[in-house]
């Protein structure tokens, strides 16, 4: 063959291969019909990560938007944001542990090719989701302010920044139903339309941040009470959208007329799957309560830097956590089709692309740590602060990068006590006790916990790695 054949020959097949991609990032972007239990494995991943990778793009762009209009308040300001959130992520791992469960009965049904069963697993959910977080909004109105100062607030924190947790704590149905519907559509496999929610939500969150915190134009100065006005109105018309698109009929799953009823035993099973998904964040998160509360015996700076810190990791780990939720999605599925060598094998493929993007990115931030905290806050000791967590926690993004893709595994069979059992033995019995030796009792203060946190995730990574190669998880029936 002639150099010029073998030149267009080339060419040729990149502009195949490029149209290919194109098309395929338009199909995963604008939804698709396609059944990922018979897709080529990587595809189905490539289709499903695209959009959730991009819906948890936005959230982190909120998480960091939201915390660089805070820091203008000053340190105290963003040290009750990181008390309040570090709270607040009891909401979230249950709204998170629902999440799973309906993932794990979802994906399942649908599956087994059973939606009409699949939009009643989604509405027993919603109800279970609702009851949980009345419960939550009364005790959190009622005690936001002692709930500061317990938390290590100064007393000047407690009166002026209660309002934040108040508005947080009393809107907590917004972020349940919010994780709870997406979970519907993503497990699905309408992955696009989540990522639209969130886009909606977060976008929304962004415009009335710095004009409900600033007070421009006809908004009032709420300062940090905006913050959280902004976040829960944004959330509020997002879930809004949700049920239109649920009732619409035009996707995959949809909430019919009958299945707007109780079926105690659709709760039961929900309830069984969710508590093991719900005590894991459970464990995790209040893992994080009690590792501010070791940070704030070194001050307010310390929690603010630890706190700006955080945002950022959580910007990259959300992304890679949308990757994750693919591979969850994909052993429900596969699962229900009776296809259990085809789900194990989609969790190696993403945890291999999830390892590849967490390490490039961990070593971005140890590398140029400065640069980024500095785009929030400018105070020296939090910058210093700051600095040190972001370089330490850099250190262990590979193997978040893994543990996150292989406990997803887990959860999208159904199996979430495994993931349970492994979170209360990697965090309450290594990283607490840990973080309180180095931290307190060696006085390494911030840079002891922060190092607790990589060890503690590493640890859990290698500890997944060796209960999922045994493969009990593919036998889970639900």
């Amino acid at each position: 063959m002639s150099d010029k054949k073998s030149k267009d020959l080339s060419l040729n097949l990149k502009e195949i291969n490029l149209k290919s991609l194109w098309q395929d990032v338009k199909e995963a972007i604008g939804g698709t019909e396609r059944d990922f239990t018979e897709t080529s494995l990587g595809k189905a991943i490539f289709i499903l990560a695209v959009p959730m990778v991009l819906e948890m793009i936005m959230e982190s762009v909120f998480a960091v938007v939201d915390i660089f209009f805070v820091s203008k308040l000053g340190a105290d300001a963003v040290a009750t944001v990181g008390i309040t959130e570090s709270t607040m992520t009891i909401v979230y791992a249950i709204g998170v542990g629902l999440a799973v469960a309906t993932t794990a009965l979802v994906s399942r049904r649908i599956g087994e090719k059973k939606k009409k069963e699949a939009g009643e697993v989604a509405f027993q959910a919603l109800v279970i989701g609702v009851v949980i977080s009345v419960v939550i909004a009364v005790v959190g109105i009622i005690y936001a302010k002692p709930f500061l100062k317990i938390m290590g607030a100064t007393d000047k924190m407690a009166e002026e920044g209660y309002m934040f947790p108040a508005i947080m704590f009393g809107g907590n149905v917004v972020i349940m139903l919010l994780f709870i519907i997406n979970a519907v559509f993503r497990s699905s496999g309408d992955a696009a339309i989540s990522m639209r929610v969130m886009w909606f939500a977060n976008i929304i969150n962004i415009i009335l941040d710095p004009l409900l915190i600033f007070g421009y134009g006809p908004f009032p100065e709420m300062g940090l009470k905006g913050a959280a006005v902004a976040t829960t109105t944004g959330r509020g018309l997002a879930v809004v959208y949700q049920f239109y698109l649920l009732s619409s009929g035009k996707y995959r799953i949809q909430l019919f007329l009958e299945n707007i009823r109780i079926k105690l035993n659709i709760i039961w099973e929900l309830l069984k799957i969710s508590g093991g998904g719900i005590m894991q964040n459970l464990i995790a998160t209040s893992s994080w309560i009690l590792l501010v509360r070791i940070i704030a015996v070194s001050g307010p700076d310390a929690i603010a830097g630890y706190t700006i810190a955080i945002r950022i990791v959580l910007f990259l780990l959300l992304p890679a956590w949308g990757l994750s939720n693919a591979a969850a999605t994909l052993v429900g599925q596969n699962l229900g089709a009776k296809r259990p060598d085809r789900a194990e094998k989609s969790v190696w493929i993403t945890a291999y692309v999830n390892m590849a993007f967490m390490g490039l990115m961990g070593a971005l931030l140890a590398i140029f740590p400065e640069f980024w905290i500095k785009i929030f806050i400018a105070e020296e000791t939090v910058v210093y602060n700051g600095i040190t967590a972001l370089r330490i926690l850099s250190f262990g993004f590979i193997f978040y990068g893994l543990a996150m893709v292989l406990v997803q595994g887990f959860n999208g069979s159904g199996d979430t006590a495994t993931p349970t059992k492994m979170n209360l033995i990697t965090f309450w019995v290594l990283e607490i006790p840990l973080a309180y030796f180095l931290a307190i009792m060696l006085n390494k203060g911030l840079t002891g916990a922060s190092i607790s946190v990589v060890l503690a995730e590493s640890f859990l990574a290698m500890f997944a790695l060796y209960l999922f190669r045994k493969g009990k998880w593919k036998l889970r029936e639900v």
